[in-house]
């Protein structure tokens, strides 16, 4: 696949890194045997069963932004209101026992590697695949040379959000889909093509993140992209956390966790709907990342912190300790103030996120002592009953608040 477009395109140096590629048992091999299976599926699925409801759809629906509505197809994965999130039908722990470790130890977290792998083919990798998963995508590392000087002339005081999407479409200038469109491109090589930019913005977004993350918070120095470190190892190596080997296996698991999201949310949906005009990539990415920095979508993460930070300020200034006692007071104020208490409720999960479970497992095992961990185990443990109490939702859905007790130090 790879060769094929290199021979379209004028780069010698995408060519030459294309056909490298391609003797490899790699991804576009596997994605090239299944491409024509899953074809012949939805061709006889839609001439089989094309004309078949799926069920009614109420004004409750259409007014709340078709919830449990079905009306999309997406086999990545899928999101059970009991049991959280299964990547190609696997739960989290069996995604985590299944696929290979990145840092080829047994028993350490897998990577995003292999965890793209299992979404694009739906089989589990083995340890030499993931492997060529993450040599493609280190070959696809460069940004276009004038991203980072974007990144850096923005102002500190713009959100990281806006400086991603803005980034991500900077980078569309390298797009190979709308370059193959804008000459002619057949319809047979679409996905070929898109496949192309969706990689190569994979690759990208660790630097360019970790770029936004320095230039913001930091002093703007960011170290170089090793080729010889993994995925989730090269971004954190690269936000300024060298040498951690702990922070590598969280950003490992935070990853993964976080890789796939059934394709109905907000900002999976932005991105489909973006992508349906034949927009490239790039573009449909941003429009995600636009939908993502909404406060009821990927910015409650940033509320979650912000509640808990609040909190321990407080106790901190009040000389209070952090238990059950205070904490529930703690709760209690701020409903009785009208306010929400962030982390709690879901359009579709009726129990604890598993993969709130899935890093509080982790912190259990390499941080048990950490203070701001410690807060947000007693709010897992108090909270719930007063919210139940108050009449809310009681699932607790807080995926980053465990991340900033890695702080550097």
């Amino acid at each position: 696949m790879l060769s094929r477009l290199a021979s379209r395109t004028s780069s010698p140096a995408v060519a030459s890194r294309a056909l490298a590629t391609t003797s490899a048992p790699d991804l576009f091999k596997a994605l090239a045997e299944i491409t024509p299976k899953q074809q012949a599926k939805f061709k006889m699925l839609k001439e089989k069963y094309g004309d078949k409801s799926l069920g009614q759809v109420t004004v409750d629906q259409a007014l709340g932004g078709a919830r449990d509505v079905s009306c999309l197809v997406w086999e990545p994965s899928l999101l059970d209101a009991q049991e959280g999130i299964r990547f190609r039908g696997m739960t989290i722990p069996e995604v985590q026992k299944a696929l290979p470790p990145a840092s080829g130890k047994k028993g350490d977290e897998p990577g995003p590697e292999s965890l793209l792998w299992l979404l694009l083919t739906g089989t589990v990798p083995t340890a030499e695949q993931a492997a060529s998963v993450g040599k493609e995508l280190s070959a696809r590392a460069a940004l276009p040379a004038h991203v980072e000087p974007l990144i850096r002339s923005l102002p500190k005081t713009m959100h990281p959000m806006t400086q991603l999407s803005m980034a991500v479409l900077a980078m569309q200038t390298d797009s190979k889909f709308a370059a193959a469109y804008a000459k002619g491109m057949p319809k047979s090589k679409y996905g070929e093509v898109m496949l192309e930019d969706c990689l190569d913005l994979i690759a990208r977004l660790p630097r360019v993140s970790a770029l936004i993350y320095r230039c913001t918070y930091k002093d703007g120095k960011i170290a170089d992209h090793n080729p010889k470190l993994d995925y989730a190892k090269n971004f954190n190596h690269m936000l300024g956390m060298k040498d951690n080997k702990e922070f590598d296996e969280l950003m490992r698991l935070y990853l993964v966790l976080h890789s796939d999201h059934e394709g109905g949310n907000a900002s999976a949906h932005s991105t489909h709907l973006v992508g349906s005009t034949l927009a490239d990539a790039y573009l449909a990415f941003s429009g995600g990342m636009n939908a993502l920095a909404g406060p009821l979508h990927g910015l409650a993460n940033q509320e979650v912190l912000r509640w808990i930070l609040d909190l321990q300020k407080a106790f901190q200034a009040e000389g209070k300790p952090v238990n059950e006692d205070t904490i529930r007071e703690f709760a209690w104020a701020t409903l009785k103030s009208g306010k929400v208490i962030p982390g709690y409720g879901h359009a579709v999960l009726r129990k604890t996120d598993p993969r709130y479970t899935a890093q509080r497992e982790f912190a259990l095992k390499y941080m048990p002592n950490d203070p701001l961990f410690k807060i947000v185990g007693t709010i897992y443990e108090v909270v719930p009953d007063v919210l139940t109490k108050h009449g809310k939702c009681a699932c607790f859905f807080p995926p980053s608040s465990l991340l900033p007790s890695y702080r550097e130090r």
